[in-house]
C-alpha cells in the first residue's frame, strides 16, 4: 500500500510531535504496589522530607527512557516517576487497545497521584505527554504543582495550519489513522526511518526513534495520534492557573536564521494562558533532551526550583 504525499507529511508531523524511544528498564528501579493499567510507572530516587515528586510523561510511541539521562540527574534530590503509556514502544496495549485513550490516561494519572498521596507533584510532559499534562492541570488543578511542557501545542494542528479547526482536521485525522493502521509493515517502517531525521539531530537517537515507532502497537499509536490531532485545549487555557514553563526548539539549519515564525506559533497558541513562561532552545529539533541535553537540564532545574 502506498501512502499519499499528504498522509506522509501529516505522519511526519505527528511523529515530530511525538517522543519515540526503545524500552529499557532503568537501573535501580522501584516497582509500585498498585500498578495502573493505562500506563506503567518506574520510580527512581527518594524525595527528601521537603522535596518534590516529579512525574515525567513521554510522547506518542515513546518509552520512559526518553528521560533516562535527565532522571539520573534528578534522583539525588527528587523522587522521579517515569511513565510509559500502554501500547507504546513495545509495552502491551492493555485497555488502550480499544476506545478512548487520552482522557482515561488523564483520569488514571489523577488516581495515581491521589492513591499515592503525592503532594502537587511537578509534571514534565514531552509532546503528547505535554498535552496530557495540560489536560490533567485542566481537569484536576489540585494535582499539579507546576507543569513543564516540552514542545507541545494545545492544538497540534496549529503546527501546520494556524487557521485549523477541529471540524476541519477531524476527517483528515480519521483518514490518517485508518491509513496508518492499514499500511504494510514495510511501508510503515520506511516512513518511520524517513521521519526520524525530522525528529532529532542526534544520529544515534534517530535509530532509536524509528525502532521504537515500529515496536509500538499500531492501533494504539494511530488512535492516540487521532485523539491528539482532534483535541483542542485552547478554549480552556485561560482557566488553567498552574505555573507552567514551555520549552520549544529552533533549528536554524532547517528553517533559516529568523526564529520569528516559530516564536509566533508558540506565543499565539498559549496567548490566553496565565502563568506561562516560554523558553526557546536553539540548535535543537523535537527531542530537546537529546539534541541539547545541557540546555534541557538547565531548563528543568530552573523549572523545579521553589
Amino acid at each position: 500500500m502506498v501512502l499519499s504525499r499528504f498522509i506522509l507529511r501529516i505522519l511526519a508531523l505527528i511523529l515530530i510531535l511525538a517522543g519515540i524511544l526503545l524500552l529499557r528498564e532503568p537501573a535501580g528501579a522501584q516497582t509500585i504496589t498498585a500498578a495502573p493499567t493505562r500506563f506503567s510507572i518506574v520510580i527512581q530516587g527518594v524525595a527528601p522530607d521537603n522535596g518534590t515528586d516529579v512525574i515525567l510523561i513521554p510522547g506518542l510511541s515513546s518509552s520512559r527512557d526518553v528521560y533516562a539521562a535527565e532522571a539520573k540527574l534528578l534522583t539525588a534530590n527528587y523522587r522521579v516517576h517515569l511513565i510509559q503509556i500502554a501500547g507504546f514502544a513495545g509495552d502491551p496495549a492493555g485497555p488502550n487497545a480499544t476506545g478512548p485513550i487520552l482522557a482515561p490516561v488523564v483520569e488514571q494519572l489523577h488516581q495515581y497521584i491521589v492513591i499515592n498521596k503525592l503532594q502537587q507533584p511537578a509534571i514534565i510532559g514531552h509532546s503528547l505527554g505535554g498535552l496530557l499534562g495540560l489536560m490533567l492541570a485542566d481537569a484536576h488543578p489540585e494535582d499539579v504543582g507546576k507543569l513543564l511542557i516540552v514542545d507541545s501545542l494545545p492544538f497540534s494542528a496549529l503546527a501546520f495550519a494556524p487557521e485549523a479547526t477541529v471540524d476541519v482536521v477531524t476527517p483528515q485525522a480519521a483518514d490518517m489513522r485508518n491509513q496508518m493502521i492499514a499500511a504494510s509493515s514495510d511501508v510503515f517502517a520506511a516512513m518511520a526511518n524517513q521521519t526520524a531525521s525530522y525528529l532529532v539531530l542526534n544520529p544515534d537517537a534517530r535509530k532509536l526513534v524509528a525502532a521504537s515507532s515500529i515496536a509500538s502497537d499500531r492501533t494504539v499509536m494511530a488512535n492516540a495520534m487521532y485523539e491528539d490531532l482532534v483535541t483542542d485545549v485552547r478554549p480552556r487555557l485561560a482557566t488553567i492557573k498552574t505555573p507552567t514553563t514551555l520549552l520549544y526548539p529552533f533549528d536554524a539549519a532547517a528553517v533559516g536564521p529568523d526564529s520569528t515564525k516559530i516564536d509566533t506559533v508558540y506565543t499565539n497558541a498559549y496567548a490566553t494562558m496565565p502563568n506561562i513562561h516560554l523558553v526557546r532552545i536553539d540548535d535543537s529539533r523535537h527531542f530537546i533532551m537529546y539534541d541539547q541535553p545541557v540546555a534541557f537540564d538547565k531548563a528543568v532545574q530552573a523549572f523545579l526550583k521553589p
